[in-house]
């Protein structure tokens, strides 16, 4: 959607070919003219249910949004500028009238508008991708002689769409929900934005050298089956994926005990697989900012940090953490209280206690950009 950002407002005219930038050396042509390939505009048409009517000035118009917050829409989605073509529908107007009319309500900040509409954008683009190269990979005959991949997309494509349409709200829904009762849950509002949580990296060791030895195809099944295993874990056992960045995955917890249990899962499957390289796990506890589904603060830089140094197939904690899973009763301070917690139960014919890890001091050494930490090295331990 391309926009003369100094115009404006339902009277505003679209910019024409002579309002160049003065100084050619800072024109930058942001513009994609839209495909005209007949099939890819049969799928289009498909997809959003309308024809391409409208210019990026007059969807604008038509939704009664300024062509400047229009344009802000649109590339926040992830949509490349399209000039002056005929490339828009009346799902376009459709959107930008919504999203325009939240803000005019006052139920959505302008700023809070375009974030919504860039995370959505974002997370639906990687959504597509996946689903359409998986769908037509998985295609290995054409239902008809002659027929190419591309001409099996349409059929496949309609098919698909209602089904795939209903599941994606159902998820979201299911999503919207968890999120809504953590915010729910949370003590203050501030606690809403900066909240304690325990962040875990997990990194595949040696990934590099894989990347050299093993073929495109066997590198992308590897990382295929280890983002897999990886995100089934974490929500197996109560955590969130935050996200996956090839040989290394984000995860996050509400509390200790749930995320050494992730770690120590991962790091248990991993070893057992003869398929996988080696994994390695660093955790830290701490207050984090949370913003559009990730994760930020030192707390952050600091598990990514302690993923680092962590020798393979083991788990490395920040003191945070350790002292978390201590006051919890997860883990003992030392070997030697554990033994004194035994006998004490046993003189008294109560219960033992029983701690689900165990935790081992480490020599103290120096972070890159957050001093000296003394990290911890944690493991399942006999109960």
């Amino acid at each position: 959607m391309t926009v003369d950002d100094s115009t404006s407002g339902e009277d505003a005219q679209p910019p024409s070919e002579s309002s160049a930038h003065p100084n050619p050396h800072h024109v930058v042509d942001h513009t994609a003219e839209p495909s005209d390939d007949p099939l890819a505009i049969r799928l289009e048409q498909l997809i959003l249910g309308a024809d391409r009517r409208y210019t990026a000035f007059q969807a604008a118009r038509t939704a009664g949004v300024s062509m400047d917050l229009a344009s802000r829409f649109w590339r926040a989605m992830g949509f490349a500028d399209i000039g002056q073509a005929k490339a828009l529908t009346e799902a376009d107007v459709l959107a930008l009238r919504r999203l325009a009319g939240l803000v005019e309500a006052g139920l959505l900040s302008e700023p809070m508008a375009i974030q919504v509409a860039r995370s959505t954008g974002q997370t639906t683009a990687r959504l597509a991708e996946w689903q359409i190269d998986s769908f037509l990979e998985g295609l290995t005959e054409p239902p008809e002689p002659g027929m190419t991949r591309t001409e099996v997309t349409y059929p496949l494509v309609e098919l698909l769409l209602p089904e795939l349409e209903e599941f994606l709200v159902y998820v979201w829904r299911r999503q919207l929900a968890a999120a809504t009762g953590r915010v729910v849950q949370a003590a203050d509002d501030d606690e809403m934005v900066d909240r304690r949580l325990a962040v875990g990296f997990a990194d595949l060791v040696g990934f590099t050298r894989l990347t050299r030895r093993l073929e495109e195809e066997e590198l992308g099944e590897l990382v295929e089956a280890f983002e897999t295993t990886a995100a089934d874990l974490v929500a197996a056992h109560g955590g969130r994926l935050i996200k996956t960045l090839g040989d290394e995955v984000l995860f996050a917890a509400d509390d200790a005990g749930t995320a050494a249990e992730i770690a120590l899962r991962l790091i248990e499957t991993m070893t057992h697989d003869e398929s996988m390289p080696a994994l390695r796990v660093g955790i830290a506890f701490g207050t984090v900012t949370t913003r559009m589904g990730d994760v930020f603060g030192t707390t952050v830089n600091l598990a990514s940090r302690l993923t680092s140094i962590a020798p393979k197939d083991t788990v490395l904690v920040d003191g945070a953490f350790a002292e978390e899973l201590i006051r919890t009763g997860d883990a003992p301070a030392s070997e030697a209280q554990a033994a004194e917690a035994a006998a004490k139960a046993e003189k008294a014919g109560a219960a033992l206690p029983s701690y689900r890890f165990g935790l081992q001091p480490m020599w103290q050494r120096p972070v890159r950009g957050l001093g000296v930490v003394e990290p911890w090295l944690m493991g399942r331990r006999n109960r």
